[in-house]
Formats: C-alpha cells, sequence, structure tokens
C-alpha cells in the first residue's frame, strides 16, 4: 500500500521526489551511504550544506538547516504515510541508508528495510537514524537541534494533511520528544513552532506553517 502511494506521488510530482518509491534499491555508483556524511571531518556533509547555501544564496547555518528540511522530510515521509495508511511502518536503519542528490535536493533509499507498527517504532527509528545527523548538523553549523527538529515535526504534519489524512497531532505526542509539542494545529491548518529559517533568505515568501504567521493567541476574558 505504501509504495502504491509513494509510485502515486512520484507520477503527481513529474518523478522528482525523495525517497525511492519502492523503497529498496541495489546501489550503483550515483548512490551514496548515509553513514559516509557522518564520518569525521564531515567534508562530504559540508559539502551539501555548502551547495545548498549557494543554491539559495545563504548562509552558511541557514544552508545547514535547510539541507536537514530536504532530507528529514524524505526520510521521515514514509514513516507518516505508512502510520496513516495501514499502520506498517518502514524502518531505514542508518546503515542501511543511501542517498544521492536529485531534483527533490536528495533522494533516499536503503538496501534493506524492515517493517513495524506504532510511534514507539518511529521513536526508536528517529532515535537510531536521524538523531547523529542531526546532532553533527547542530554541531558543525551552529544551528539549534531543536530548530532542526521542527522540520522533521513538520515531516509528519505535511504529509498527512496533504497527501494522506492523519492524526498527526496524536501521532507526534505518541512518538514524544525530540518532535512532540513543535507543531500547533490551528483550525484546518498547523504552524510551527520553530522556524526552519526559510525567512532570512533575501526576498521570499515565508512557509504556509511559519511560526511568524501564527495568529497571536487570544487572551482569556478577565
Amino acid at each position: 500500500m505504501l509504495t502504491e502511494a509513494l509510485r502515486r506521488l512520484a507520477d503527481e510530482r513529474g518523478g522528482v521526489i525523495g525517497v525511492e518509491p519502492g523503497l529498496v534499491i541495489e546501489p550503483d555508483e550515483s548512490w551514496t551511504p548515509v553513514t559516509d556524511l557522518l564520518r569525521e571531518p564531515y567534508s562530504l556533509l559540508e559539502e551539501l550544506i555548502g551547495e545548498t547555501a549557494a543554491r539559495w544564496n545563504a548562509p552558511r547555518h541557514v544552508g545547514a538547516a535547510l539541507f536537514w528540511k530536504t532530507y528529514g522530510y524524505w526520510h521521515t515521509l514514509p514513516m507518516a504515510l505508512g502510520w496513516a495508511l495501514d499502520g506498517q511502518v518502514p524502518i531505514m536503519r542508518l546503515a542501511d541508508t543511501w542517498f544521492k542528490v536529485s531534483g527533490a535536493g536528495v533522494t533516499i533509499a536503503a538496501t534493506r528495510v524492515s517493517w513495524a507498527t506504532g510511534a514507539r517504532a518511529i521513536a526508536a527509528a528517529l532515535d537510531e537514524s536521524q538523531r547523529p545527523l542531526v546532532q553533527v548538523i547542530s554541531s558543525m553549523a551552529k544551528v539549534g537541534e531543536r530548530t532542526l527538529w521542527g522540520s522533521t515535526a513538520e515531516a509528519f504534519a505535511h504529509p498527512l494533511t496533504s497527501i494522506v489524512p492523519g492524526d498527526y497531532m496524536a501521532l507526534l505526542k505518541e512518538i514524544g520528544p525530540p518532535v512532540d509539542g513543535l507543531i500547533e494545529a490551528v483550525g484546518d491548518g498547523y504552524f510551527r513552532r520553530t522556524c526552519c529559517l526559510w525567512i532570512v533568505l533575501p526576498d521570499v515568501e515565508p512557509c504556509g506553517s511559519c511560526c511568524v504567521l501564527r495568529p497571536p493567541r487570544r487572551r482569556p476574558a478577565v
């Protein structure tokens, strides 16, 4: 069911999608192990952050945040959709995950995928496969971990409002830290409680979910 949904998404986007619809690949020379991003002195990760910053004429820390927003979204999306579709969550362990630069920013796949159910499995997957990258990016680019985790939190909210309906707020609460509390539902939509830093770029409009757009809370009548 999930791979069918991903193939439909790829068709709708003209093939520009950041995760292989079938999830599993036999990597050729165009693919790179994600573990290479964590190899000191982090030269490959630095290169990708630099390319992102140059593409948007952004400071380095903003390039880092935007790179993570892209990577984190596509790594998270299959778990969000699987949870909403039939409860079957694909787990791509860090050691099995590969990426390549693509029209979607990056495209992610794995040499092996396991399947699990429930928010606890998703929490464990985030801890194993995303936390090491978040920690390194935060440290090397001086961007807060909470900012980066906000992008992961939105990577649950966005597909569950735009692709497959799902109670993303309940899911985030079940997952718990570090993603719980970083998204706020307002009306039929949501707002982030952290900024992805896109708004600091020159001559851009804020994201529709940007915290700066959130309506002010009404104070209770005295």
